[in-house]
């Protein structure tokens, strides 16, 4: 299990938790890590939950329209 830098949930990251299988964030769009603004996030952490990842996303895209 893994758990989420952001919301301290476990949950399964199929890339780091080494399950053979694909993990659900690899359909989410892609987002250049350069570009993003400063976060709260450890930059090691292996992922966000199912609930936090998207969420995240949509507030680094509103933060970053709004420059």
């Amino acid at each position: 299990m893994s758990v989420c830098q952001r919301c301290q949930q476990d949950f399964t990251c199929a890339v780091a938790d080494k399950t053979n299988q694909p993990c659900w964030c690899m359909v989410l769009p892609a987002i250049d890590a350069p570009t993003l603004p400063k976060a709260d996030i450890d930059p090691n952490a292996t992922c966000l939950c199912p609930h936090c990842l998207p969420l995240w996303k949509s507030e680094v895209i509103a933060a970053k329209s709004k420059l």
